[in-house]
């Protein structure tokens, strides 16, 4: 019996311990390695040629060019003077950004989309202190937001996996995502690796001008939440739904009331992929009741 409560208790919630315990699954990802701009070190290949750590190529010598760095086998293989061209490995922040807001709260199969949320953020947070990056995020509902600059170690992780379960937002109103996702643009710095983990309810044309002004500076990957019952109604029935403070019923059967819900789905979903492509966003579609791991590979 208490077996089953846990089990349904994680469904809605998750724990520290959970969190803690996807250290070891985060090891079995293998993301891939970007080019970025920053000047601390790390696994990350930068583009800027110098003295690096990977060698990159080797091409004809040019006036200014350090004599050390001559490539004397091509050399005498070519017969004309070569350097040897490093690819420097970088450190970048990554920046974790999660949606707690009510519309999270919600699930007919699997976890609640803020529990899903929530693993999500913890595999990428270990990966990162995987690859020595610095870990920070943002935190967003109703209730405010809870900001946490990057920062590297284990401690940074443990920091951020405390903030999932037990969020301190401050007290400011409630914002827009159109407003969370400038405020995101001010805090993560440039050439940071942005997650944004959310169902993107609210998500607008207006919305754009902010992920523009993020993929100009980082790289982003949006992450979409969602429950597979938003995506596809049942045809027929009545079903209760509770936030735990207000019940509505749905009457599947009222068809102009099952086209409207599934285009807006539709329309949001439409609009993460127009804003994807256009300013070459990664996009990730996440289900409350696949396996998060599985969905990051």
């Amino acid at each position: 019996m208490a077996a089953l409560q846990e089990q349904s208790s994680e469904r809605v919630s998750v724990s520290l311990k959970a969190l803690i315990n996807l250290a070891k699954s985060a090891t079995m990802l293998k993301l891939h390695r970007s080019k970025i701009r920053s000047d601390r070190s790390g696994q990350y290949l930068s583009a800027t040629k110098g003295r690096g750590m990977e060698f990159d190529e080797a091409r004809l010598y040019q006036p200014g060019d350090d004599i050390r760095a001559i490539d004397w086998r091509v050399t005498a293989r070519r017969g004309k003077t070569h350097t040897k061209l490093y690819r420097e490995e970088r450190e970048r922040p990554v920046f974790i950004s999660v949606d707690y807001r009510a519309s999270m709260a919600f699930a007919t199969r699997g976890c609640f989309k803020s529990v899903q949320a929530a693993k999500i953020a913890a595999l990428l947070a270990w990966k990162a202190e995987q690859h020595g990056d610095r870990i920070g995020g943002q935190l967003f509902s109703e209730k405010g937001m809870q900001e946490l600059k990057p920062q590297g170690g284990k401690h940074a992780v443990l920091r951020f996996l405390n903030a999932l379960v037990s969020p301190s937002f401050s007290g400011q109103s409630a914002m827009s995502l159109e407003q969370l996702l400038n405020r995101l643009a001010q805090h993560a710095g440039h050439g940071s690796l942005l997650y944004i983990i959310s169902d993107f309810r609210g998500l607008s044309d207006k919305s754009e001008s902010q992920l523009s002004k993020l993929a100009r500076h980082s790289e982003v990957v949006l992450v979409h939440i969602y429950d597979p019952l938003e995506s596809n109604l049942p045809e027929r029935g009545r079903y209760c739904f509770t936030d735990g403070e207000r019940d509505v019923t749905v009457d599947t059967a009222d068809k102009p009331v099952i086209v409207d819900y599934q285009r807006q789905f539709q329309a949001r979903q439409a609009l993460l992929q127009k804003f994807s492509r256009k300013w070459r966003l990664r996009l990730i579609n996440c289900a409350t009741d696949d396996d998060p791991l599985e969905v990051i590979r």
